[in-house]
């Protein structure tokens, strides 16, 4: 296993695998003795870096959340895991009630919501702080320095480390960054985003916002992060939820493009050169990237794991990557 370094502050910056593990689905879709048993077998092979959120996963069973949190908790208590593990989790998109679809009645991101779910977060996670927390999706409705003042209080208090945002605009996020800046406080230095090979429309209109989706790794944010090396990429589903292998899985209407089977075939090109599997290649590719990833896997299955966890190790060569970027 690889690590980075996640966070500027010599305070509460961490260090992390360059393989991020998905707990989504641990506790609901994914029964208790599979979940800890694909946590077991990650931190075996070095994985130090798991990721949550307040809301997962409330669609399963027509709740509010919480259970993906509850289950690295007792995971955590029944062995005996510090500090070494880093553990980020998410607020502000927790559903107003219990609900089993996708709705627009959301917590949002008040300074009263941003403090009460931390602390939900901490005590069912069963720690005294929170190594990473993200604002989940934006809110427009609460004012952008009340959200930024909100987190940053959390952080000087000692009850959270790094800040982080998921889902948000490329330009919302430098306006938090730089009222936090000018006040002196901290702000976000771990972006979360879907990311992937691939390259999917962005302009679709989405359930949050008609003007696209924000939530899409797109030239603005990449530029953006070119621009401010600092900051950390975190890209979920990377692998398309089985998309780029299963037939069961259509890519969908996001990827109908003529650039989607040009970069299909140069992947399959570089998978058979190097020995390596479709998924595995995708993985490597974002790790190494000129603007690196840190690759947020989901596993529902210690296999399926396992050919995630090949991938940190796998080096493309600068011909395999010239390739891969050249497709267009």
């Amino acid at each position: 296993m690889r690590y980075r370094t996640i966070g500027t502050d010599p305070g509460t910056r961490r260090e992390v695998s360059v393989l991020s593990l998905g707990a989504m689905l641990f506790g609901t879709a994914t029964d208790e003795a599979t979940s800890f048993a694909i946590l077991d077998r990650y931190a075996e092979a070095g994985g130090t870096f798991i990721d949550t959120s307040d809301n997962y996963a409330f669609w399963v069973n027509g709740t509010r959340g919480g259970e993906s949190e509850a289950l690295l908790g007792r995971w955590r208590r029944s062995r005996g895991i510090g500090d070494e593990i880093v553990i980020a989790t998410k607020l502000g998109a927790r559903p107003d009630a219990p609900t089993s679809t996708f709705t627009r009645n959301i917590e949002g991101l008040s300074a009263r919501v941003i403090r009460e779910s931390a602390e939900r977060s901490r005590e069912l996670l069963g720690v005294e702080k929170l190594d990473l927390l993200y604002a989940h999706v934006e809110d427009s409705a609460v004012p952008l320095r009340e959200t930024v003042e909100g987190f940053a209080a959390l952080v000087s208090e000692g009850t959270v480390g790094v800040l982080g945002a998921s889902n948000h605009w490329a330009w919302r996020v430098e306006r938090a960054r730089s009222l936090a800046a000018a006040a002196g406080l901290p702000g976000y230095e771990v972006l979360q985003y879907h990311h992937t090979y691939l390259r999917r429309h962005s302009d679709r209109p989405t359930l949050r916002s008609s003007d696209g989706n924000p939530g899409v790794t797109g030239g603005s944010l990449l530029s953006y992060l070119r621009e401010e090396p600092a900051l950390a990429l975190v890209a979920y589903s990377p692998l398309l939820s089985g998309g780029y292998t299963r037939e069961d899985k259509p890519l969908g209407e996001d990827f109908d493009h003529p650039g989607t089977p040009v970069r299909l075939a140069a992947l399959r090109r570089v998978a058979k050169d190097t020995g390596a599997t479709v998924n595995q290649v995708v993985l490597a590719w974002l790790i190494g990237a000129d603007v690196p990833a840190i690759p947020l896997v989901g596993a529902s299955s210690v296999a399926q794991l396992n050919e995630s966890l090949a991938a940190a190790d796998l080096e493309l060569t600068p011909e395999q990557r010239a390739e891969l970027d050249a497709a267009q």
